[in-house]
């Protein structure tokens, strides 16, 4: 469940969903439907949050429990 590896993401960065929404340049709204998963996350956001997290799109997605690939 990839909405909820947001979250803790997020919260372990210690920025509250404006703040993400920011740096994705979209409203709290939307990013708070992206964690609750009424909203699928478009790949350029999903690229953003990875490199923003230091992860892997795989880690965000919930393929993988690795953080990063290799």
């Amino acid at each position: 469940m990839y909405f909820q590896r947001l979250r803790d993401l997020r919260e372990d960065a210690d920025l509250n969903q404006t703040q993400v929404a920011k740096l994705l340049f979209t409203s709290q709204t939307v990013y708070s439907r992206y964690e609750r998963g009424v909203l699928t996350i478009p790949v350029e956001h999903l690229l953003i949050l990875a490199d923003y997290y230091d992860v892997s799109t795989d880690y965000i997605l919930g393929r993988t429990n690795k953080k990063k690939l290799g």
